[in-house]
């Protein structure tokens, strides 16, 4: 009677067998260099920077890495190195991001490297405000992590605009733009977790109250001010009035912050909530936590206007005259 094990052992046999006889031909290969030529083809160049960084995209084939690590001088040798990734069956295993060289290192060491994820490099501290939009974020992370690029990051994070949640974080420097969304993505879902009954028991969705929440951090500065205007737009989406939210304006044209003309007022855009009533489509920015507590837990009031005066400071109106009067007052 044949065991499971014994119709797998021998497989497995051969492919312990395949992996030692290739690191055998490596230590050959070692021992013939040490016989023939001694230290001189593994050793770095005479030239090689200090302090270097070299970046390994993803999907660099075996020959183009070791040939981009002789063009920064950091091994002499890449036909030597590339023979060595080939025999090893390591060329498709060499780990995409970020090295540091600080100082020059034999050919082995950089194949041990480059091959284990030795980056050399501690983690890359990332900080993303409140109210950060998928754009702002991509350009902070491009900026930090060369092996990144915004366009890229932009692409991935846009469909999770609103569920990026604004944090510390600390990134690996082969960190893809995938790894970071999925990393900030998880941890809105963990900030969400205790608020998820008060949710349910709101009547509102969660997209509802995250993309409430995205108009809170533009339009409010305090916590108290926004659960008050949370108040106003709530019960302007209940009367069926339109919110008329001018923070809109900057996500519709891409900018941080944007001053609407007459003209936008009537731009042809889903999130233009001066032609559309109720919610936008989807978040305008990724809210913070006070912003998401407050699209939660809004102050009732009789309010239905409000504008921010020159002052700084938030005036409100229960009727449009009144809100008339505060424009004439404070701005």
């Amino acid at each position: 009677m044949n065991f499971p094990w014994q119709t797998l052992q021998p497989s497995f046999q051969k492919a312990g067998s395949s992996k030692r006889l290739r690191w055998v031909a490596i230590a050959l290969i070692c021992f013939v260099i040490a016989l023939g030529a001694g230290y001189a083809f593994v050793a770095p160049p005479a030239d090689t920077p200090s302090a270097k960084i070299v970046t390994i995209s993803r999907g660099m084939s075996a020959r183009d890495v070791a040939n981009e690590l002789a063009d920064e001088r950091i091994i002499a040798h890449p036909e030597l190195l590339y023979l060595l990734l080939r025999i090893s069956g390591e060329g498709g295993n060499i780990s995409a991001g970020s090295y540091r060289f600080t100082d020059p290192e034999n050919l082995l060491t950089v194949f041990h490297r480059i091959t284990t994820a030795a980056y050399g490099l501690p983690p890359v501290r990332l900080t993303f405000i409140e109210g950060a939009t998928v754009r702002d974020i991509g350009a902070r992370v491009a900026a930090a992590l060369p092996g990144v690029s915004e366009a890229d990051f932009v692409r991935e994070g846009e469909p999770y605009e609103g569920y990026l949640f604004p944090d510390t974080y600390f990134f690996s420097s082969s960190s893809d733009a995938t790894t970071i969304i999925a990393t900030m993505r998880a941890n809105f879902y963990a900030k969400m977790q205790p608020l998820l009954p008060d949710i349910a028991a709101s009547g509102h969705s969660l997209s509802a109250i995250v993309t409430m929440a995205s108009l809170l951090e533009k339009e409010a500065r305090t916590d108290t001010d926004k659960r008050i205007v949370a108040g106003i737009l709530w019960n302007r989406i209940a009367r069926g009035m339109p919110l008329q939210v001018d923070a809109v304006f900057g996500y519709i044209r891409g900018r941080d912050t944007y001053a609407p003309s007459l003209a936008d007022l009537t731009v042809d855009s889903p999130y233009n909530t001066y032609m559309h009533k109720g919610l936008p489509p989807g978040p305008i920015d990724n809210p913070g936590l006070a912003s998401l507590l407050a699209a939660l837990h809004p102050i009732k009031t009789d309010y239905l206007y409000y504008l921010t005066g020159k002052d700084g400071l938030m005036h409100y109106a229960t009727t449009y005259a009144g809100h008339q009067a505060n424009l004439r007052k404070y701005l």
